[in-house]
């Protein structure tokens, strides 16, 4: 006998909030589609939140124990800053993602989203001694603008947030040393864009230091230049509506 895949079905919200929480709601929704769709995920490990608009002190994240491509604008749980989930839900949060993403939305006012992942590539470059080599046009718009931040273990304990938010600065990016990556963003496709290259960056790395013969680096006035081009204005204008249009195609269920 066939099985019949399971639909998770969750209260819908859309009336119940307000516009821009529901659209900020579709857009993060979205967001664990493409990182599903792109192969980022670690099971149903992993978070993206986003800033509830109009808060300082609340932002949407995932239930924990859904995977990606289960998750829908109406089940993201809200949660403020002391951990307390605040919306109508089943489901609890994973307690790693409320310390990280309440330890930078806590700080970090002109962050809206912040997007972790465990990806190979990721992991590669994060146990590497000198971290992100500007070596690639992904990369070199993090030249002199990431953080790093030294593994402690998993991130369960709440006094780790001080650090946290301390080596990632001012930063929209940061590696998390023998863990994994970490962008942010003043908006949903920011962050999601930011971590695009971020990964395309680190795969890149790791591509070119497997092969022979020496690395190639531009000299640092030409990489300091390549950074500044890249931070002209917002980094999910312009392909964001595209990547959202190309979860509709794929399955707008997220859209619920």
């Amino acid at each position: 006998m066939t099985a019949i895949a399971k639909q998770l079905e969750f209260p819908p919200l859309r009336d119940r909030v307000g516009g821009e929480e529901w659209k900020t709601r579709v857009d993060l929704a979205a967001s664990y589609r493409l990182v599903a769709h792109y192969g980022w995920t670690h099971l149903t490990g992993n978070h993206i939140s986003a800033r509830v608009p109009g808060t300082d002190d609340q932002f949407l994240i995932n239930p924990y124990g859904l995977m990606y491509e289960e998750i829908t604008a109406s089940s993201l749980v809200k949660v403020d800053l002391d951990g307390t989930i605040v919306s109508d839900t089943d489901y609890a949060i994973n307690q790693a993602g409320y310390v990280i993403h309440s330890a930078v939305h806590a700080a970090r006012h002109d962050v809206q989203c912040v997007l972790h992942t465990h990806t190979e590539a990721g992991m590669g470059v994060s146990a590497q001694a000198q971290g992100l080599l500007p070596i690639s046009m992904s990369a070199l718009r993090f030249y002199q603008r990431i953080g790093y931040h030294d593994y402690e273990g998993v991130t369960l304990d709440v006094e780790e947030r001080e650090r946290i938010v301390a080596d990632l600065g001012p930063h929209m990016a940061m590696i998390l040393r023998n863990h994994g990556l970490l962008t942010c963003g003043r908006s949903i496709g920011e962050a999601f864009l930011l971590m695009y290259n971020l990964e395309k960056a680190c795969a890149s790395q790791l591509a070119a230091l497997a092969g022979p013969g020496d690395i190639v680096i531009p000299p640092p006035e030409v990489c300091e230049k390549s950074a500044q081009q890249s931070w002209r204005g917002n980094h999910g204008d312009s392909a964001w509506p595209a990547l959202v249009r190309q979860m509709d195609r794929l399955g707008p269920s997220f859209r619920h």
